[in-house]
Parts: C-alpha cells; sequence; structure tokens
C-alpha cells in the first residue's frame, strides 16, 4: 500500500506514538481490504464511548493513546452509558459513572468534540455530498452514504479513532463509487405514513438482506425522520451501511442489471411490526435512537402539553438540539410534564437493565433490537402512542 512521505513519517512514529499506532492500525485494514492508498478525511464520528461496551481494557487503550495523540479533522462521539451532568437522576451506579467520566476525560485530551451523539448530522459534523468521512455510528453511516452523499464505511471503534488521529483512512469499500451500486431491488408496496413504518420496512429489510446494498421503488416520499428511523433499522437488524430511494436520494440513478427483487406489503408491514412486540406493561418509557430531531421535540412538546407522565420517561438527544428546543420553547414544555431529557446517551448504550426496568416502550425499531439482547422485553409504538403510555392514568 502506498504512504505518502508525511504518512510514512507518521507510521515510523515521528509524529508520537499515539499517530504510529493510528497508522499501523490504518495500514493493517488497508492490507486487508487491499487498498491502495490512504485517503484524507473531512470529519470522523467515533463509537466506542459507553463504558459498558468499553470496558477496563478499552478505557486503557484510551488513556495510552491520550498521552500525545491529538485529533486532526473534527472529531465527534457517539453516545455515552450516561448523561454527563444528570446521572444520578437516571439512577446510574456512581462507580459506573466514574468510568465512564473518566473515558471522557480521554477523549477531551484527545481535542475530540463531546458531543455525544448518533445524529452528529443534527449537531454541527454536517458533511456534504461527496465528502470522505470516517464514521462509526451504524445509523449515522446508512444516514451520511444514503441521504447525504458523502463516503464512508462502517468504522469500528478503533479504525474511527485512528482516522481522527491521522486524518486518513483506507480507499476502499463505499469510498469508491463501484462499491456504491445496488445489490438488491425492494419494491415498497405498503403505504408508508409515519416514521415506525419506515423503521419496520427498514427492520425487515435488514434482516433479508444482511449486508447487502437495497434500492427502494415505490416510496413516493421521506421526511427527514422517517430516513433517519430507516436507517438506524436497516443498520440493526442487519449490516447495511447505504440504500438508494429512486427518485429521493443523491445517488439513486445508480444501477445494476439482474437484482434479486424482495417486495414489502402490508403483510410484510404488520408481521414484522408484530414480531418487534413482547407480552407485558411498559414500565419505562424512552424515544430518541437515534436521538431526536427538533421537529420530534415540537411533536412531544404539543403531545405533552397540560400532560404529566406517570411512567419514566426518557427523550434521548444531542445537547445542539436540546439548545434548539429551549429557544423553541419545547424543552421547556416537555419538562414541565415530568419526562426527562437524556442528554449524552440512550436506552441502548445506557445500562438500563441495571436500573429495574422490565418492559420498555419504545418508537425506535433499533432499539427493540438492541434491549431485548440485554434481557429485556420491549413494546414497539409510535411516537404518540409513547406519550398515551407514558402519562397513562394521569
Amino acid at each position: 500500500m502506498h504512504l505518502s512521505k508525511e504518512e510514512e513519517a507518521m507510521f515510523a512514529g515521528e509524529q508520537g506514538r499515539a499517530t504510529q499506532k493510528a497508522m499501523q492500525i490504518l495500514v493493517a485494514l488497508g492490507k486487508i481490504y487491499d487498498a491502495e492508498r490512504l485517503i484524507r478525511v473531512s470529519s470522523v464520528q467515533v463509537s466506542g464511548v459507553s463504558y459498558k461496551n468499553l470496558g477496563d481494557a478499552g478505557l486503557e487503550f484510551l488513556n495510552e493513546l491520550a498521552r500525545d495523540g491529538r485529533a486532526r479533522v473534527k472529531t465527534t462521539l457517539n453516545p455515552a452509558g450516561m448523561s454527563l451532568t444528570d446521572w444520578e437522576s437516571q439512577g446510574i451506579a456512581s462507580g459506573f459513572a466514574e468510568k465512564q467520566l473518566e473515558v471522557i476525560g480521554a477523549y477531551e485530551k484527545l481535542g475530540i468534540e463531546i458531543s455525544c451523539t448518533c445524529t452528529p448530522y443534527l449537531a454541527g459534523n454536517e458533511p456534504v455530498f461527496g465528502n470522505h468521512i470516517a464514521w462509526g455510528e451504524s445509523s449515522a453511516v446508512a444516514y451520511a452514504n444514503s441521504v447525504i452523499g458523502a463516503r464512508t464505511n462502517r468504522e469500528g471503534g478503533p479504525s474511527a479513532l485512528a482516522a481522527s488521529l491521522t486524518g486518513r483512512t483506507p480507499l476502499y469499500g463505499l469510498h469508491l463509487r463501484e462499491n456504491r451500486v445496488p445489490t438488491v431491488a425492494v419494491d415498497v408496496e405498503a403505504q408508508l405514513r409515519r416514521p415506525e413504518d419506515f423503521a419496520t420496512m427498514g427492520y425487515f429489510v435488514g434482516r433479508a438482506v444482511k449486508d447487502g446494498l437495497p434500492r427502494f421503488r415505490g416510496v413516493k416520499r421521506a421526511a427527514l425522520e422517517d430516513l433517519k428511523t430507516l436507517s438506524a433499522a436497516l443498520a440493526s437488524s442487519g449490516g447495511v451501511a447505504m440504500f438508494h430511494i429512486e427518485g429521493l436520494t443523491p445517488e439513486s440513478a445508480l444501477r445494476a442489471k439482474g437484482l434479486e427483487t424482495l417486495t414489502f406489503t402490508g403483510k410484510e408491514l404488520a408481521e414484522t411490526r408484530s414480531m418487534l412486540n413482547d407480552d407485558g406493561t411498559p414500565d419505562f418509557v424512552s424515544v430518541g435512537c437515534p436521538h431526536c430531531s427538533l421537529t420530534e421535540l415540537a411533536t412531544l412538546a404539543k403531545l405533552l402539553s397540560g400532560r404529566r407522565v406517570r411512567r419514566e420517561f426518557w427523550v434521548c438527544c444531542s445537547r445542539e438540539v436540546k439548545r434548539q428546543g429551549d429557544e423553541a420553547g419545547h424543552s421547556r414544555v416537555i419538562e414541565k410534564s415530568g419526562a426527562k431529557f437524556a442528554l449524552d446517551t440512550c436506552m441502548v448504550v445506557a445500562p438500563v437493565e441495571e436500573l429495574g426496568f422490565k418492559v420498555v416502550a419504545t418508537n425506535s425499531a433499533k432499539a427493540c433490537h438492541y434491549v431485548r439482547n440485554a434481557g429485556l422485553k420491549v413494546r414497539f409504538m409510535s411516537l404518540e402512542q409513547c406519550v398515551e403510555e407514558a402519562t397513562r392514568g394521569a
């Protein structure tokens, strides 16, 4: 694999031990995927932030890099395992909080923005069409590739961090135009009226195509919230890192002949919705996986106005979107109802299984997938139904 003189200097350790380690990771990755060279990236999104996932070994690795490593490009973080300021009100144990804050401290030393969101494109990390980036959060990867038209592979925590410390990533996979061509066609015959319908379709298609690249036909319209939740569901039930929607997404003109065709009808919509639901009455309600948009905060404020929640209710969003909600007056209405903003985190990466909850109600197919893995039951609902569940009995 060809390296420039600057990259050779990084690899030789002339720019510090952390940069050398990062370059070693990227060169090894490039060799595995037969990349001919490295390319510069304009931004990075680092996953592997929650202490729940990192553990002590991951924390030790971060502390080692933080001794002399520094981010070279704009770099933001995925959600942490708790709110960084209100963790006590969430019921997080002090031992976990201490370790999580140490993780955040290491990232701060590295010069990384402590944004802690899975929707970086709503919080200031905004690539444009054609940008090469190195993002690790699976739903954001699918969104960036598909909706924005930026180019990124689905980076692991170490490779995204290595890209941050060097400003490079290997040229392979979805950075190459020929690998952005669809591999399967999906004929959509079901009526998609709401974001949870898009999430349900994504969950069905992700399971069917695994790490394929679907091209949807028959979708007439899709809002940001629809595309956000579709991205998350495709990436959680499968390994989808990019999709096209005919006539809507920027590279949907890319075609391939002889594609296998899936059909998504009302039958698949109903069956998949049923599969995403367990028995049981929710004792915890959480929305915002991926993190809520300002539009969703506006909807929540309207739904919660004059009402009181009767169950633990988390509204997960980035600090930037919360700030926008403050300015618009939405946050005050939401908090007055008794709902809690869960900034910096979400129900997937927080240790909710240790908080005593048994059944989680959520509007996220992705959350249903991962919360089940933690041993909890799930109820998949619309945003409106989540509010009804949270205020039931009020």
